[in-house]
């Protein structure tokens, strides 16, 4: 007899409004075997609000090494399990991302459903260019490193997202003006529930705003990406190179090549088309 194994299923639920969860995400919880959540307090209450029963298990950061191995037994002797976090989609900030590549390894198959991811949701509300973004997630706590990551990312031209705790906003707005400059910065908490605040700013402007009021709750900060990189790391030293170098310099700094066009064109006073026929062949 040959033994088929299960599937897992990546199941998102609600980041703060119940009614957000999919029919596709409540018939998956009903008739899976086991449910694998961040955690099983928090996630018990949700399965019992859509009266769902059905066994949990822990899965997190800090059992993950060890439980992750277990899961992949059980899908292997035929269970299906869905994996839920406690907000938002499993994979994203969370360790769901390790079990999805333990079963990529062990040939087991994985369903991801469509559903809520808090970072959409706040770049899509920040008015911010929503075409090219990175998701950076948590900063790390220790300052230095912290320092050290938004060092590496200030020229970073795309829109930034960040995750941060609200006993720590303070630091890293302050670090990010010392940093980054000041630029655009939305500041979104409290998503889809009836409190939803979006605080759309300057960087500068949100520290004033928060020498006066306490953060509450955990943040997500939309950043504007570098709008004149050419003007930072001595960039502006290439005044004299030809149109042609000046865009390869720009794209070997991480800048699209669309972007360096149009800057060049900007910087000298050019029409996009006569930059871009010079390096048509890039």
């Amino acid at each position: 007899m040959v033994l088929v194994s299960g599937k897992l299923y990546i199941c998102p639920t609600p980041i703060g409004n119940l009614d957000d969860i999919t029919y596709r995400t409540l018939k998956v919880l009903n008739s899976v075997d086991l449910i694998a959540a961040e955690d099983t307090r928090h996630s018990i209450k949700l399965l019992n609000h859509f009266e769902i029963s059905k066994p949990l298990t822990s899965y997190h950061e800090h059992n993950k090494n060890s439980k992750g191995p277990v899961l992949i037994d059980k899908l292997k002797s035929g269970l299906d399990i869905a994996l839920v976090s406690d907000a938002g989609m499993p994979g994203i900030s969370d360790p769901g991302a390790d079990m999805v590549g333990l079963c990529i390894d062990e040939g087991i198959e994985v369903e991801v459903l469509p559903g809520a991811s808090a970072f959409v949701i706040a770049l899509v509300g920040s008015g911010m260019d929503t075409n090219k973004f990175v998701f950076e997630g948590f900063l790390d706590r220790d300052k230095k490193k912290k320092k050290n990551r938004l060092e590496e990312i200030k020229n970073e031209y795309r829109t930034m997202i960040v995750y941060e705790s609200p006993h720590r906003l303070k630091e890293t707005l302050k670090l990010m003006l010392d940093i980054l400059g000041d630029r655009k910065i939305s500041l979104c908490r409290e998503l889809t529930k009836k409190h939803e605040d979006y605080m759309r700013s300057s960087i500068d402007e949100a520290i004033s705003y928060y020498k006066e009021n306490d953060p509450r709750g955990e943040y997500i900060l939309i950043i504007e990406g570098n709008t004149n990189p050419c003007k930072e790391e001595g960039l502006n030293e290439y005044e004299d190179l030809s149109d042609r170098d000046y865009v390869i310099k720009l794209i070997e700094n991480n800048i699209t090549k669309k972007d360096a066009i149009k800057t060049v064109a900007k910087e000298r006073g050019l029409r996009k088309d006569d930059v871009y026929k010079q390096v048509l062949d890039l």
